[in-house]
């Protein structure tokens, strides 16, 4: 640890602003309160957050730590609950699209599964909270750091040099901090990207989620809230075929409109684009590890997966419940929640699970994303045989709630 940037103290630095970031700087600062700052660090902060077409489904286990960092009311009008999954499997140009399997939306009576919320409203929700909580934004990038025994020596972009106790990589994807420490990427790319937008329709979606598997990929209707009770507007997340997508996002409104009609159905009558439609490159990669000295890698700097299940940001959700509660028991023990030992339990929580969504949503992927008709007859009876099983459907519900297995606190709902 050099002069120049002083003694760590009781300071953890964050790098990155995006929900995981700002959600793990306000769950550590309302837990350790003035015992510890917390500096959340990213350019993004420099200008009001931009507009975003995408919205996320927060699983019910995401939801509870959400009310138990007081954010959940703060977006709530901006929620749509999930009270029905349909999935079907069929082709472009079917005019019928055969119902192979539904879910009922509740994992327990009036408790949706999950809820769908726009990127915008939950990011802004969280920046208001981190401000009056007290975690010090600073809107420029984390530069480089030296780690040894004593605590973490970090350079930001603008020349200063602070001294931490941990840093937290929280920095996306393609995450330099995870490069720095020469942490390795296991991952691959897929012959897919995803097309994002937001539609209106003329008639309401009731809180109906839809996922069409069709040759491409799949292409999932999700509900939003328009302020009323059953809500007139939908995402869309359109996995496609990278080599056609160039071409479909060079079709004017009304052209790429005809085209999401054809997979979109007409069960909701009519329909109008809100916003405009892009596109995201698909792939699969996850850390060979999480932790490195006094580093912490946190959302898509660990893992990144297909949204075929709707779990990427409830896996970066569950990365911040187990980091803080990892964080603040070391603290409140008069630990050091830098040490190897405090975060060798946040790897412990966390790796495994992440494999494991990772390796379900990859082969769903690959089963579904073709036509091969020996395939499309077995996955079809798969499906068919799920929905005559009431049991394993309610466990499949649990587990995309975030509610099965061993959760942190925090995705219980209770206060760390």
């Amino acid at each position: 640890m050099s002069e120049q940037a002083g003694r760590p103290g009781s300071r953890i630095v964050i790098a990155g602003g995006g929900i995981a970031g700002l959600s793990l700087a306000l769950a550590l600062k309302r837990a350790l309160g003035r015992a510890y700052a917390v500096v959340l660090a990213d350019p993004a902060l420099a200008a009001p957050p931009r507009a975003d077409n995408r919205a996320y489904a927060v699983a019910a286990a995401a939801r509870n730590m959400l009310e138990t960092l007081a954010i959940w009311d703060k977006v709530a009008g901006h929620a749509a609950a999930m009270t029905e999954m349909v999935v079907t499997d069929s082709r472009n140009p079917d005019v019928v699209r055969p119902v192979f399997l539904t879910f009922d939306g509740e994992v327990a009576p009036g408790q949706p599964f999950a809820h769908m919320v726009e990127n915008a409203a939950l990011v802004t929700a969280l920046l208001d909270a981190c401000r009056e909580a007290g975690v010090e934004l600073r809107p420029e990038g984390v530069r480089g750091f030296e780690a040894d025994n004593d605590g973490v020596d970090i350079s930001f972009a603008g020349g200063e040099r602070l001294g931490a106790t941990l840093l937290v990589a929280a920095d996306g994807a393609r995450s330099k901090l995870r490069e720095l420490a020469g942490i390795g990427w296991v991952g691959w790319s897929y012959d897919q990207s995803g097309i994002v937008a937001t539609l209106s329709h003329e008639r309401p979606h009731g809180g109906r989620a839809v996922e069409h598997f069709l040759p491409s990929g799949p292409f999932a209707i999700l509900p939003l809230s328009d302020g009323g009770a059953l809500g007139h507007r939908s995402s869309i997340v359109w996995t496609e075929r990278k080599e056609n997508v160039p071409a479909l996002l060079s079709l004017d409104a009304d052209d790429i409109l005809a085209e999401i009609e054809q997979r979109f159905g007409l069960e909701l009558g009519e329909l109008a684009l809100e916003s405009k439609v892009s596109a995201h490159p698909l792939g699969f990669g996850v850390a060979r590890r999480f932790v490195g000295e006094r580093l912490a890698l946190l959302g898509d700097a660990a893992h990144v997966i297909h949204p075929i299940a709707g779990q990427g940001l409830n896996l970066g959700l569950k990365d911040v419940a187990a980091l803080a509660e990892a964080i603040v028991d070391a603290a409140r023990l008069g630990l050091d929640p830098g040490s190897a030992e405090a975060l060798e339990d946040y790897e412990k929580a966390r790796r495994f699970d992440t494999v494991a969504m990772g390796a379900v949503t990859d082969g769903l992927n690959r089963l579904f994303s073709n036509d091969a008709t020996p395939l499309r007859l077995a996955r079809d009876l798969g499906l068919g045989l799920v929905d005559r099983m009431p049991g394993l459907k309610r466990f499949f519900i649990r587990e995309a709630a975030g509610l099965a297995g061993d959760t942190p606190r925090l995705l219980r709902g209770e206060a760390l």
